[in-house]
């Protein structure tokens, strides 16, 4: 498998299901889509009033069978369907209605690490320090690896957002001073691999960007 991310803003995302795995998922999908969740109860917790999945999410209280599914895709035209249902026959006619019409599909009942249809996707485990994202997966084999990786990952990856927004600076800068390629590069990763920006950058203070400054002064000169 070869990890791809996709942007689904202004896009649908169609969730058959609302226990525990369809909650998580409309979750995930709602940072940036429109959810749109059927299902004929909604008991999870994070579907009650005091959830916090309810400002984002469209619920259908409906107990579709196989014979429903396509005309639930020609109401919501959705950039991926999430199969989350406790009903195998379902699960397996909503996939094939999204291979029909070229539409992604995920199937939480879906394990193993056999060969998947191209359409449809695995939804990895993600740790998010925007604007970077890191996400793993173990092609279904062991999702409980992949939660124990992320929670290390989380770890190993605080700051990483406020770093990739001062490099983005960092290079927008030296670019206005007309320095060259190389040292662009070279400027940059000695930022990246800099313990004392790091820590600045932990501190929430101004130190990282004047740790940054005297990096840079050793790579292109005195004036940034």
């Amino acid at each position: 498998m070869i990890p791809l991310h996709h942007d689904f803003r202004g896009e649908t995302v169609l969730v058959f299901g609302a226990g525990p795995v369809g909650a998580r998922k409309a979750r995930r999908f709602a940072r940036e889509a429109r959810v749109v969740v059927v299902s004929p109860a909604f008991v999870d917790r994070r579907f009650t009033p005091e959830g916090d999945a309810t400002g984002h999410v469209e619920r259908v209280r409906a107990a579709p069978t196989p014979g429903d599914v396509p005309p639930w895709f020609e109401r919501t035209d959705p950039a991926l369907v999430v199969a989350a249902t406790d009903d195998a026959d379902l699960n397996a006619a909503i996939a094939a209605t999204a291979d029909e019409r070229g539409v992604l599909h995920n199937r939480a009942d879906r394990s193993g690490t056999g060969r998947r249809p191209v359409g449809e996707v695995v939804v990895p485990a993600t740790v998010r320090e925007d604007p970077v994202v890191a996400s793993l997966a173990t092609g279904g084999a062991s999702p409980a690896l992949s939660k124990h990786l992320r929670q290390r990952l989380e770890e190993e990856l605080a700051g990483a957002g406020a770093m990739a927004e001062l490099t983005a600076e960092v290079r927008t800068d030296l670019r206005a001073r007309d320095v060259g390629p190389d040292a662009r590069r070279e400027a940059v990763r000695r930022v990246v691999r800099s313990p004392s920006v790091w820590k600045g950058l932990g501190d929430g203070s101004t130190n990282a960007r004047r740790e940054a400054t005297a990096v840079i002064a050793e790579v292109v000169g005195d004036e940034q």
